[in-house]
């Protein structure tokens, strides 16, 4: 595993660690200071602060969040993962009361590294299979978690 893969692999080993000490110490490590962080965030924070206050507002929501990498992808000075991410929504989230529903959506995540740490991130995250299995849009909230999956059988 190269140097990068170690220090992203690290980081998501600090996120599903849920203690928000070691998670910002480890994001205050591996993510420079003026990192661009390209995914629409909320709150005016940058850098490796969006990413405190993201996981801040995460666990708060999902105090059993996990992500699971799927696949990890380096070429060049970028590595691009593919994660599913669980959780039982116990605390609000985006407006809306705890449910106790469980919830697993899917994210794809871009990291640019730079010195060996990450520089830049642009992200998709599948909010809408989140609002839908916490009942606030209307839609299937089963299995797909709102994925077109291609079922055709060859």
């Amino acid at each position: 595993m190269t140097g990068d893969k170690q220090t992203l692999a690290r980081l998501h080993a600090a996120l599903n660690s849920a203690d928000p000490e070691l998670i910002a110490t480890t994001i205050d490590e591996v993510v420079a200071p003026g990192a661009r962080i390209r995914t629409p965030l909320p709150g005016g924070v940058t850098g490796g602060e969006a990413l405190k206050t993201v996981f801040a507002a995460l666990y708060r929501a999902y105090p059993d969040l996990h992500v699971a990498v799927e696949d990890m992808i380096a070429e060049g000075d970028r590595i691009v993962c593919r994660n599913t991410v669980t959780g039982t929504h116990r605390g609000e989230y985006m407006g809306l009361a705890p449910t106790g529903r469980s919830v697993t959506y899917d994210e794809i995540f871009v990291f640019r590294f730079a010195g060996g740490r990450i520089v830049e991130t642009w992200g998709v995250v599948d909010v809408l299979a989140q609002l839908r299995q916490l009942g606030a849009v209307p839609g299937p909230p089963g299995p797909d978690r709102g994925v077109a999956r291609n079922t055709t059988e060859h």
